[in-house]
């Protein structure tokens, strides 16, 4: 069954068992999703790969929205876009914890053969790839740092 399918599939759950705020933000995820499928190019449905990345960075801006609304004493707004982000993470890959993504990039630096700090464009090409969906770039990016530092 595909992202959209089950997406579906969860919205007419959640409309039988009126969960409004559910509800909501299932039709956000497939609004995203319908708007990313008639984009140029895309053809009839999107791949697996692109769901995932279209659900990460819904899910990174409904964090950074929550984030912020909580700064500026909002609570509110932040507990409906924390919730939003909620219902997002079902749809995505489990994340891997601190040592498996160390693990797994000690691993792609070795694959790529980096010597040193000078080769973080190359290790961050292939880890980017390979580990979609399962890491925030940001902590990628960080442990690169310090593993090809180290």
């Amino acid at each position: 069954m595909s992202l959209k399918e089950q997406i579906d599939q969860d919205i007419k759950s959640a409309m039988l068992a009126k969960k409004k705020e559910e509800l909501t933000a299932l039709r956000a995820i497939k609004s995203a999703i319908l708007l990313a499928e008639t984009e140029k190019g895309v053809g009839d449905k999107l791949k697996a790969d692109a769901e995932i990345k279209l659900l990460t960075k819904a899910a990174k801006q409904r964090k950074e929205s929550a984030e912020l609304y909580q700064k500026e004493g909002r609570q509110d707004l932040a507990d409906k876009e924390s919730f939003e982000l909620e219902v997002i993470s079902r749809y995505l890959p489990k994340q891997l914890t601190e040592e498996e993504l160390k693990e797994a990039l000690q691993k792609i630096v070795a694959q790529a053969g980096a010597q040193g700090p000078q080769d973080m464009g190359k290790v961050m090409g292939l880890a980017t790839k390979s580990l979609a969906g399962k890491a925030d770039g940001k902590k990628i990016s960080e442990l690169v740092k310090v593993i090809l530092a180290g």
